[in-house]
């Protein structure tokens, strides 16, 4: 039985289920303990992923590239949040949590849209240096995310020290707290349902960003925040992974690969799975078995303690699969944490692992992606996202993925049932008296 529970995605009297109040409290006291024993005075944060982990506010997905909005949380104090008009007044009406005052309209330049002369870089570095100076921490260097360069030069000008806080808010989101995982499972349920609403539609004519609508749609319809990406490769797009879906039509014999990026109350998916459209070829079915064999040696060896070193050494080398180095071969055989981003601490790969490695610790929730091409110029992707438990991991991408899945319509002919491995010119394979010989077979009056 899982360690991890599903529930409903409304909130009831008569079960717990996620207590939000708990999730942000949880939330703030990380980063704050971390940010107490670091060397930075404050954390200033842009990225719309770090500003919901400390403040527990979001305005919306359209937001999340802006870097309009920003909030400051000082060594020993509650964060400061200035955010994006009106909303500001919103939270100080129902984001209690924050606390009086601590809501306040501010904007910054929004990727440059306001121009230089407007100075809303100057305003931005003003607030902060006032804070700071409020606290007697204007002598102390503060991490920031992502910062603009007309906001860094302002808060140079006002006497602020910038070093990078990146590394101290990746560290401190990569242990994830027991509701963040719940939100991660549910986040993954919902995509067990989008892949399985995908495999009882697709069929031979379907284009991918049919496959990509389709998936929206039922991500939607059960509460997802965000659909980020779908990724739909299809056919011979599938070698090299292009990583981009497009209007391809599938065809009979067609390999079609998917990942599926949302996300549930900010908690994201990576997840991808490999279908066959009405049969497979015996190099994609030889491909997708080898697929699945690096993958699961992979989650295999994953437990606490265990380094991402020592899982990438379990990975083929780039050559191995038609690559000529591990940049050019570089997500194909990889691993990434997922919390309220979809890549996240800790990576695996080896191009980075094997010198630099990461220790694999309880509460990490990953996702772990292996590719293979085929000999007929095709290819297999499989991805699984997991949790790591005191003593292994537990898979929580949960749709079939164990053997290679056909999807679409079951053709029957006189003989019966067309088989599910079969090459692309199998019709021809046929001996004088009207009797099938077999995929691929050569007829004997031919021979």
């Amino acid at each position: 039985m899982s360690e991890f529970v599903t529930y409903g995605l409304h909130g009831v009297d008569w079960e717990e289920r996620v207590p939000f109040d708990r999730l942000r409290e949880e939330r703030l006291a990380r980063i704050s303990r971390m940010l107490a024993a670091s060397e930075l005075g404050a954390l200033l944060c842009f990225d719309a992923n770090n500003i919901r982990y400390i403040t527990g506010t979001h305005i919306g997905t359209w937001s999340i590239d802006k870097l309009g909005r920003y909030c400051l949380l000082p060594q020993g104090d509650k964060p400061i949040m200035w955010d994006f008009g009106s909303a500001a007044r919103h939270h100080r009406l129902h984001s209690p949590w924050l606390g009086e005052d601590r809501s306040r309209a501010g904007i910054s330049t929004l990727r440059g849209a306001f121009i230089p002369e407007m100075g809303r870089a100057e305003d931005v570095a003003r607030k902060i240096r006032i804070e700071l100076e409020q606290r007697g921490l204007l002598g102390e260097p503060i991490g920031i995310d992502v910062v603009e360069p007309p906001v860094l030069f302002a808060l140079q000008r006002e006497g602020v020290k910038v070093l990078d806080g990146q590394q101290l808010l990746q560290e401190a989101r990569e242990i994830k707290t027991q509701d963040e995982i719940t939100l991660l499972n549910t986040a993954s349920m919902m995509v067990d349902a989008a892949y399985d609403e995908l495999y009882r539609t697709m069929r031979p004519g379907i284009r991918e960003s049919d496959c990509v609508a389709l998936v929206n749609k039922k991500l939607y319809e059960l509460g997802s925040e965000h659909v980020e990406g779908v990724n739909a490769i299809s056919g011979e797009r599938c070698s090299p992974h292009p990583h981009v879906f497009s209007d391809r039509h599938l065809r009979p014999g067609d390999p079609a690969y998917f990942d599926i990026l949302h996300s549930y109350m900010g908690y994201r998916t990576c997840y991808y799975r490999t279908f066959a459209v009405g049969s497979a070829s015996r190099p994609l079915v030889d491909a997708y078995k080898r697929c699945r064999y690096i993958l699961d040696i992979a989650i295999d060896a994953i437990k606490p303690g265990v380094t991402t070193a020592e899982v990438v050494k379990l990975w083929p080398r780039a050559q191995e699969f038609g690559f000529h180095n591990e940049e050019d071969a570089f997500a194909l055989q990889f691993g990434h944490g997922i919390g309220l981003s979809i890549w996240e601490k800790p990576v695996f790969s080896r191009l980075v692992s094997l010198d630099h490695p990461e220790v694999i610790q309880e509460g990490m929730v990953f996702a772990l992606e292996t590719f293979w091409p085929s000999t007929d110029g095709l290819a297999a992707r499989i991805e699984d996202q997991l949790v790591v438990t005191r003593d292994g991991c537990e898979v929580i991408s949960r749709f079939p993925a164990e053997e290679l899945l056909i999807a679409g319509p079951r053709y029957h002919a006189v003989g019966g049932e067309l088989p599910g491995v079969r090459e692309i010119e199998s019709h021809k394979n046929r001996v004088p008296d009207g009797s099938s010989n077999g995929a691929g077979a050569v007829p004997s009056a031919v021979a």
